[in-house]
């Protein structure tokens, strides 16, 4: 009988595939002690402590050995064992788990399928014959410390994707290659927008290109914040640990921070975020109820221990910068400047054609600060501002707040369909009390802010990766490091050129000439390779005509335009940050 294909029972289905690939796995190898094999998103994965070490050579028959047991129509059934220790003698891994079942007064449970056993809680699929449909294949191969401790043996980690069927599967197959030609690791790599080096791990080195790119971004952040009344400040990137104490970040972040003892034995650190600074810009002078909203917006340098494994290209680097910003409000303007927040966001994500939805996290269960009644008042704010806007139209993890206030993430979705997590907006009513921050109110009484933290592109560094992949380093004219490439035909073409790049410039465009040796073709398609999103081509005919030709980064060719329109249509991309090359109608 068919089953009903919802994610609960593709979970399960991926789990008992999981036992499929373990007994395979035994079968195939000699001395193997298993791990686990939970399932994920795309599959499954199983933890092997092995003699042999697996290569890709291997998948093959890994996958024909998972196919005949498929075809066995094996039942999956849960197996009571009176002396577990025993009967997994000889699996440390297993007698691990079991010991702590044990101490937890948890029931210890196994379930077999012909013949092989193996220590699980369930639930399972019936039997194998439900997998007969499924598309899976043997993914890559990774080392994995057993439950993720480096103190651990490393195991050798078997990823599967699968899906209900072949069909699924090659759909991700194919999504997986086109991701793979988007990676902005790769990209970046090509068009000289960055790269890492071991002396600097996590680091990125920003290369000409690659720093227009993030001015540009940095520079249209900057503008928008400041039309909607931030005020741009920039702290030390280097703090005494007296500050870090009064944060509490020094007790709860330590070990991430990047430490220095200086004379006096006198410790500081690199900071890892700007909110310290801000609660000391806040305090440095009387404020009152008037002054409020104050938004202080900070760019500047953050530094984060990350562990090596943990670092992949910009999208989890230890050194960044952010669109931050830390915003003193009253608890009467909770609802207002939330709104004016997510107004702002919903502006910035629609710029780059990203589409987004919005998370709720409440007041955890424990662990919590402050009163139950003030985060009460504050997530029924929150509920209704989100209902407003998005009508009932986002989602509630509840206790997932911080310990400090609840939060709203938005996670934007790309070209590929994927979600990111960028922005969040992070209600706090502990940090300006610690600092003994107050404003005097309209009674004439002294109280106490609340703070909210929020980034909405987040990390720099990351929104580049992110918007890298989402547009495969196609960027809107507005974002392109280079905008115009020009390219004589001839040398007698050379100072037209200049004339025209002259004029470019002059309009706060980014051009380049290439005068280079080389044919006009090798150079056009150098600006081609190079992702440009205009190629201005002169020769004896525009020359005479005092006109201009063009090639389109999507291939269109124009010819003998007038270079004054082409300008307009320019200088109009660049202001309105248009997202699509205008093709025509110059």
């Amino acid at each position: 009988m068919a089953k009903n294909m919802d994610f609960d029972y593709i979970q399960k289905a991926r789990h008992s595939m999981a036992h499929v690939l373990a007994k395979a796995v035994c079968e195939l190898f000699d001395d193997v002690k298993l791990g686990f094999g939970p399932p994920i998103d795309n599959g499954f994965y199983y933890d092997f402590d092995m003699a042999h070490t697996l290569r890709e050579e291997d998948f093959p028959a890994i996958e024909a050995k998972m196919s005949e047991i498929i075809k066995n129509d094996e039942e999956f059934v849960q197996k009571q064992i009176d002396d577990p220790e025993a009967f997994f003698a000889g699996e440390p891994y297993k007698l691990e788990l079991i010991s702590e079942f044990r101490a937890a007064g948890e029931e210890i449970s196994a379930y077999e399928n012909n013949g092989f056993v193996d220590l699980c809680a369930g639930p399972h699929i019936e039997s194998t014959k439900e997998l007969r449909n499924w598309g899976f294949s043997v993914a890559n191969i990774a080392g994995a410390y057993w439950r993720g401790n480096s103190d651990n043996p490393m195991l050798q980690r078997i990823y599967v994707h699968a899906f209900p069927d072949r069909k699924e599967l090659k759909k991700y197959h194919q999504f997986l290659e086109e991701a793979k030609k988007r990676d902005h690791r790769l990209l970046g790599n090509q068009l000289d927008l960055f790269f890492f080096d071991e002396t600097a791990p996590g680091m990125p080195y920003w290369l000409p290109k690659g720093a227009k790119l993030y001015n540009t971004l940095l520079n249209f952040s900057r503008k928008a914040h400041e039309e909607r009344g931030y005020q741009e400040i920039v702290g030390p990137q280097l703090n005494h640990r007296g500050l870090w104490e009064t944060s509490g970040h020094w007790e709860h972040y330590h070990e991430n921070m990047f430490t220095v003892d200086l004379e006096n034995n006198q410790s500081y650190a690199l900071k890892p975020m700007n909110c310290p600074n801000a609660m000391i810009a806040f305090g440095r002078k009387n404020r009152s109820y008037r002054d409020l909203p104050l938004r202080f917006y900070e760019t500047s340098y953050l530094h984060r221990k990350e562990a090596s494994g943990a670092m992949h290209g910009l999208m989890r680097v230890q050194t960044f910068r952010q669109d931050d910003s830390h915003n003193f409000i009253t608890h009467q303007q909770i609802s207002g400047e939330i709104n004016e927040i997510l107004d702002i966001t919903d502006y910035l994500y629609s710029v780059f054609g990203l589409t987004a939805r919005a998370v709720l996290s409440t007041r955890p269960l424990e662990g919590y600060l402050g009163e139950i009644s003030e985060w009460d008042a504050a997530e029924e704010q929150l509920k209704t501002v989100l209902n407003d806007r998005y009508e009932g139209d986002f989602e509630i993890n509840e206790g997932d707040g911080a310990f400090y206030g609840p939060k709203i993430d938005v996670l934007v979705k790309d070209v590929l369909g994927r979600e990111w997590q960028l922005c969040t907006i992070q209600l706090d009513f502990q940090l300006a009390g610690k600092f003994g921050l107050e404003y005097t109110d309209s009674d004439g009484k002294r109280k106490t802010p609340v703070v909210i933290h929020r980034a909405l592109f987040g990390s720099i560094e990351r929104f580049i990766g992110v918007i890298t992949e989402h547009f495969a380093a196609r960027f809107p004219f507005w974002l392109s490091p280079v905008q115009i490439g020009i390219v004589p035909v001839h040398d007698a073409h050379v100072e037209y050129c200049q004339e025209i790049y002259q004029k470019l410039t002059e309009a706060g465009l980014r051009a380049t000439i290439d005068l280079s040796e080389g044919t006009m073709g090798n150079k056009i398609k150098t600006y081609r390779n190079e992702l440009t999103p205009y190629i201005i081509i002169i020769g004896d005919s525009e020359m005479e005509q005092g006109n201009i030709s063009i090639r389109v980064r999507n291939g269109t060719q124009v010819n003998n335009i007038s270079f004054d329109s082409f300008l307009t249509t320019c200088k109009k991309m660049d202001t309105e940050h248009l997202l699509d090359l205008i093709d025509s109608d110059f």
